[in-house]
C-alpha cells in the first residue's frame, strides 16, 4: 500500500514564490536574497491603498 501526501502550500507562499523567482530570473541575486525580498515586496504591495493600485 502507498500513501499519497499531499502539500499544502498557502496562496501568500505562491505570491511569494512568484516574486521570488521573478527576482532571481531578473537579477544576481541568490534564491534567499530573493525570498527575503519577495517578503518585503509584497508587504508594501498589500499595503498600498486600492485607489492606489
Amino acid at each position: 500500500m502507498s500513501a499519497d501526501t499531499t502539500t499544502y502550500v498557502t496562496l501568500y507562499d505562491q505570491r511569494v514564490r512568484l516574486v521570488a523567482d521573478a527576482l532571481t530570473q531578473n537579477s544576481k541575486l541568490g534564491e534567499k536574497a530573493a525570498r527575503e525580498l519577495a517578503v518585503h515586496v509584497l508587504y508594501a504591495i498589500d499595503h498600498i491603498s486600492e485607489k492606489v493600485r
